[in-house]
């Protein structure tokens, strides 16, 4: 069985944290996803580094501390050169990745063509690729740094960048991390009161965005779940919710801008008919349901 797309943009925003430069992160993403039309499967395995997990990977092999704590781990080996601060992991504006076998299971790190497609589209999209430097080759590492060095990013200046992938509909799409999409329903979830449906979409929420929300059931009552209905034409933050979602489960809304236009509501008929809910491009509880539980 194949690994499927959402699998693998599910695994790789995980790895990449939530302090990533949002181009950064988009890039990345869609990185995967045209890799994956192309039938390579692509993960990302890393992307924020903070500077106390870098001083841990630079104490490997060697004695150090930082900030007057000691990161020795003299047992293990030498695995970076890159001070706390010396690494654009450190800053959000790069990411390592690899391959996997066609069933998602199992990492390959052969440095094949299939790897070198990856970085190649990687480098279509403004990423500059570790196995083109010169000397050491960092196979895995792909970085955005739009031209600043590593004092300027510790000094505080962050890089202007404009993402270059567009989606099948030649739409930039901005992808918010998870916890962020987790965060608004959360503060949607915590006005109201519900059912089991929300008691389940709340478990859902915390094992798959780490949302930390109390699974109480609380989102509306049961009138008010069966009646909240998003339909072309709306805004506001449901609307923002219900895009984002979409994008996350791989149908394209459009910009993520809290307006239903009709990017929206092509991207939510292409999910409901995948989902087997009456495609009457009407955001209602059964098409939250389905976005939100496993």
């Amino acid at each position: 069985m194949t690994v499927a797309l959402l699998t693998l943009l599910d695994r790789s925003i995980k790895n990449m944290g939530s302090v990533m430069n949002s181009v950064v992160k988009a890039s990345a993403l869609g990185m995967i996803k045209s890799a994956y039309k192309e039938g390579i499967y692509a993960q990302i395995s890393a992307g924020y580094r903070s500077m106390e997990e870098q001083a841990a990977l630079y104490g490997q092999g060697r004695f150090y501390s930082y900030k007057g704590k000691n990161y020795s781990s003299l047992s293990k080996p030498k695995v970076t050169k890159a001070l706390p601060g010396q690494s654009f992991h450190n800053y959000g504006v790069a990411v390592d990745y690899f391959i996997v076998t066609d069933d998602g299971k199992t990492a390959l790190w052969t440095i094949n063509t299939k790897w070198k497609r990856v970085a190649a589209i990687g480098k279509e999209l403004g990423f500059k690729w570790g196995g083109d430097w010169t000397g050491f080759k960092d196979y895995p590492h792909l970085e955005m740094t739009g031209g600043l060095s590593y004092s300027q990013m510790l000094a505080g200046r962050r890089p202007s960048l404009s993402l270059k992938y567009k989606s099948d509909n030649e739409t930039v799409v901005k992808v918010p991390p998870k916890t962020e999409v987790a965060f608004e329903i959360s503060k949607e979830l915590s006005k109201n009161k519900g059912d089991e449906t929300i008691r389940s979409i709340q478990k859902t929420l915390n094992s798959r965005y780490d949302a930390g929300l109390v699974v109480d059931g609380k989102w509306g009552g049961k009138t008010r779940a069966a009646i909240v209905t998003v339909v072309k034409g709306a805004k506001g933050n449901l609307t923002w919710i219900l895009q984002a979602a979409l994008y996350l489960e791989g149908y394209n809304p459009g910009s993520l801008d809290s307006i239903f236009g009709k990017d929206t509501e092509s991207a939510l008929s292409k999910f409901q008919k995948a989902k087997k809910i009456t495609a009457d491009k009407k955001a209602g509880k059964a098409t939250f349901t389905k976005l939100f539980t496993a």
